[in-house]
This record gives structure tokens, sequence and C-alpha cells, in this order.
């Protein structure tokens, strides 16, 4: 193939496929500042909020392409949650404060802390999705997860005061519920027991009741199981069905002492 034809036949791809990778990096600036404006002591908020505005128009009109010019949403649409949005991340800094104890400030929370920063995105991002806004809710959460590890769907929904122990390998899909005071750790797994794209309209992950813990590398599948309230879900384990409230569920490993030559 000659240097002509390359060109035509990858120009060709992606008139087909329609990618804008501009959208995803202008994406990821906004999920940062965004995170930056609403935490950062030393960022300027009137004048960042400008630029978010503008950042905004950017990503809406590259993913919504064919509305350009008469948009549905408009950053006004986004600015009204703000108040709430900040109130709702405090609780969850603070769920992680009283929860961890190797946790020595709030400010330690907010920088260093990977389940924070998920959170936060999740958070804001679950907004967008809100909205209706294509696309970009998705970028938003997967900047989180390049950055923290941690995956979580914008379409799932998380109640108050949500904790996130390290956060490392973290999966929360789409039709996930979580209630309120929640507790998480790595490698957990709130997922789906069939994957088909049939199953796409359907509750297909699991309830998370209020005060419920989760440890690492638990998973929980199935869009009709219910873990009750305070219940405790033992690390290792893998759960299908239904527990009721104020449960213990344990993975037991086998134990063999071997025989000394």
């Amino acid at each position: 193939m000659n240097y002509t034809d390359l060109i035509t036949s990858i120009n060709k791809q992606k008139k087909e496929i329609k990618v804008s990778i501009l959208l995803k990096q202008e994406s990821q600036r906004f999920t940062q500042l965004l995170f930056n404006t609403l935490f950062d002591n030393g960022t300027d908020t009137e004048k960042t909020l400008e630029t978010l505005e503008a950042l905004f128009i950017t990503i809406r009109d590259l993913a919504c392409p064919e509305i350009k010019g008469s948009p549905c949403k408009k950053w006004d649409d986004f600015t009204l949650v703000i108040p709430t949005l900040f109130c709702s991340l405090k609780k969850d800094a603070e769920a992680i404060y009283s929860n961890d104890p190797a946790a020595q400030s709030l400010e330690e929370v907010y920088l260093a802390y990977p389940g924070f920063f998920a959170i936060a995105i999740y958070r804001m991002a679950r907004e967008f999705y809100e909205l209706g806004l294509p696309l970009i809710p998705r970028l938003m959460t997967e900047y989180a997860h390049q950055l923290t590890g941690i995956d979580i769907h914008p379409g799932a929904q998380i109640g108050e005061s949500f904790f996130i122990d390290h956060g490392t390998g973290v999966v929360i899909g789409e039709t996930a519920e979580i209630h309120n005071n929640v507790k998480l750790y790595q490698g957990v797994t709130l997922g789906a027991l069939t994957v088909n794209k049939e199953l796409k309209s359907i509750k297909r992950h699991p309830t998370i009741e209020d005060n419920v813990t989760i440890y690492a590398n638990a998973t929980i599948l199935g869009g009709i199981t219910v873990i009750g309230k305070d219940s405790i879900i033992g690390g290792n384990t893998w759960v299908t069905k239904t527990v009721p409230q104020n449960s213990i569920v344990l993975h037991n490993p086998k134990v063999e002492i071997r025989n000394k030559k």
C-alpha cells in the first residue's frame, strides 16, 4: 500500500469510528481542575470556575456534536448541585478519617487517600450522568480509575459516608446500589453474575444495605443479591445469594499440618 492509499484508509476508518481523543484529554483536564477547585486552597475559585465553564462547553460539544450550538445541558445545571456535592464529599472524608486509625487528619484524607479521590470523581461524574450527558461521566470515572485502580461506574447509586480503604482493584458496576455508611477494602468486586449484552437495561449488580463492611478481595455478584444491613463480608469470599441483616460471611481456608520427616 502506498502512502496516499494508507492516508485514505486511515481517514476512512476514523470517519467510521468517530473517536475524539481531544474529548478524553479535555475531560481529564476538566475532572482534575474541578477537584482542585473544590479542595485546593491554592486554586483561585473564581478564575477556575470560568475556566471550567469554558471546558464544560468544549467537552459537551465534543460529546454531543449533533446538538452543538443548541445544547440541552448548560454549566448552570451542574453548578446548582455543587453545594450539595461538597457536603456529600465532606461526609465521605469524615467517614474515612473516623474509620481508619492510620489517618492522622482530614487533610491527609483529601490529599493522600485514593479512595477519597475516586469517590469524589464518582460523585462529580454522577451529576453529569444524571444530566444525561453521554461519555463524559465515564471518561471522568475512568480518569480516577487510571490514577487509583478504583473503578466506579457513574451509574452506580452510592449513599452517604462511603469509605474505601486502600482501594486498588475495587470494581463497582453500573447498577450497583450502596446505601449509607458502607466500608469497602481493596479488591472488592460488586459485579454481574452473568455478562450478556441483552441484560443492558436490567439490574445486574448487587445491593449493599446500611452499615455493611466488605473486606479485601470479596466478590459479590448478581442484581438480585442483597447484603443485609449491619453485615460483615469477610475477605476472599464469593457471594451470589442474598445475605440477611446482621450476618457474618467468612471464607474458611483449609489448613493441613505437614508431617515432619
